[in-house]
């Protein structure tokens, strides 16, 4: 049987009008991506291409909107009156009168200035004898909190109470409590047929007022931090030292110390900047002399803090320029400060 003529053979080329061989391939000319009829390339379009940048903002723009007020509020608040203390570093101003640009004369006469030297000083001794005990007393406090069974929701409530407490009450209790004359620490003292101590008017007795009343603030708030992260140590590292034979001692600095050091690295660090940052304390315990001699810091300026200095010059004074010269070298020596801290601290970590 003769095949009729009109029925040729399979027809491998590509067809005059259609894109696809006879077998459903496309043909050479219209594959995807390739060359076109005319020598152009057709690019495919992605299904998860990603949109413009006017698409993003047109997109997201009712959750920008949403969070700008913390923005603009933090930008007119905090952000500007930063940036414009730098500028006003340098300049002399009264607060009123114009600005006369004055180069680094504040920072040379800030140098040469025996007070802030001397305020230095009583910062550094009131936040030392502040942190160092706070610090251990809260991790003692957590670590008796952590082995108790009853009532930890009582003791953490009355732990975090003086860190609420109003800072200005608390300043007021204490500088009723230290009165020279008519003090309850001094009272008590006489009925022991003891001799009173001069508790606002000598030099270091002033600075251990001030720091027990910043301990006795803070104290707690450190103990809830550190019980957090005793609370996240697993039981079965204590269960093997014990099985070990180790004993508390051993096992408070072989695994309890070893992993709070991140915690204690965030401890150290906030009550460094914190404790440096002293104002009140001394501005509401030695307020009563602001007609003499205002924001001394007591007799002999003992509690005198770069702060309240910086109040001084800046608000009795009115001499801005230089106050914001005091709150910026003060602010380079906190940093130093934090950093020597950060180091003391991660040391041991970074031993093989």
């Amino acid at each position: 049987m003769t095949s009729s003529p009109v029925a040729g053979p399979a027809h491998t080329g590509p067809s005059s009008g259609s894109g696809t061989g006879s077998a459903g391939r496309p043909a050479p000319g219209r594959r995807t991506g390739g060359p076109g009829r005319h020598g152009r390339r057709i690019r495919p379009v992605s299904a998860g291409a990603r949109p413009g940048p006017r698409r993003r903002v047109a997109r997201f723009w009712p959750q920008y909107l949403a969070i700008s007020p913390y923005y603009i509020l933090f930008s007119v608040f905090m952000l500007f009156p930063v940036l414009y203390t730098v500028y006003l570093a340098f300049q002399k101003w009264d607060g009123i009168g114009a600005m006369h640009f004055v180069g680094f004369q504040q920072f040379r006469f800030l140098w040469d200035d025996p007070v802030f030297w001397l305020s230095i000083r009583n910062t550094l001794v009131i936040w030392v004898l502040s942190t160092v005990p706070m610090l251990f007393m809260a991790l003692v406090l957590a670590v008796l909190v952590n082995s108790t069974r009853r009532f930890t929701a009582l003791y953490r409530v009355a732990l975090f109470i003086p860190s609420v407490t109003s800072l200005v009450a608390i300043a007021i209790f204490f500088g009723a409590i230290f009165s020279n004359n008519f003090g309850l620490i001094n009272a008590i003292l006489r009925g022991l047929h003891l001799s009173a101590v001069p508790w606002m008017s000598n030099e270091w007795t002033i600075k251990l007022v001030i720091a027990a009343l910043m301990t006795w603030q803070w104290t707690g708030y450190n103990a809830i931090i550190y019980l957090a992260g005793l609370q996240a140590i697993p039981s079965e590292l204590y269960e093997a030292a014990k099985m070990d034979g180790a004993g508390p001692a051993r096992t408070f600095f072989s695994i309890t110390i070893p992993l709070l050091r991140p915690i204690i690295l965030f401890t150290v660090v906030i009550s460094t900047v914190t404790g440096l940052q002293s104002f009140t304390e001394p501005q509401v315990l030695f307020g009563s002399e602001a007609a003499t001699n205002p924001n001394s810091g007591g007799p002999g300026q003992a509690g005198l803090t770069t702060l309240l200095y910086f109040y001084h010059q800046a608000f009795d004074n009115n001499d801005f320029g230089y106050g914001a010269a005091i709150v910026w070298a003060f602010f380079l020596l906190i940093l130093l400060i934090v950093l020597i801290n950060w180091r003391l601290v991660q040391r041991k970590e970074r031993r093989p």
